[in-house]
């Protein structure tokens, strides 16, 4: 025991700087804590945010896509429509038993006939035959 009594005591001023040491990382983590407090906030808002600009973004692609579905389905209905009307017409013409691709062959037929006569315009193809 005489061995501890002559050494000196070194705990008081280790125990003071560890106290105050401590304090300090304390003080740290707390600021650590409350910055990441405020991260998660900042976060959260954030991800409500694109979560809210995502929701009516899909409700405007869901509204555009029905606009366009209504739409393609009134071309589908007056394409029928056009159709059944040539047909019509090609059987009031006398053509009898007209098929739906016998209606698409007039209509090119047709189509080739007009660009014929407006080549015949444009050149004067037909005048010069008429002169001669």
């Amino acid at each position: 025991m005489a061995n501890s009594e002559s050494t000196p005591s070194v705990a008081p001023p280790l125990s003071s700087e560890l106290a105050e040491s401590r304090t300090e990382l304390l003080t740290r983590i707390q600021g650590l804590k409350q910055d990441l407090q405020g991260w998660r906030t900042k976060l959260d808002t954030q991800v409500k945010v694109y979560r809210d600009e995502l929701s009516e973004l899909k409700k405007s692609l869901n509204v555009e896509v029905e606009q366009l579905r209504s739409e393609f389905q009134e071309l589908r209905t007056t394409l029928q429509q056009q159709q059944e009307d040539v047909t019509a017409s090609l059987k009031n013409l006398g053509l009898q038993d007209v098929q739906p691709g016998d209606v698409k062959e007039a209509q090119d037929v047709k189509v080739e006939g007009n660009s014929e006569e407006i080549h015949a315009l444009v050149t004067g193809e037909d005048s010069k035959e008429a002169q001669q």
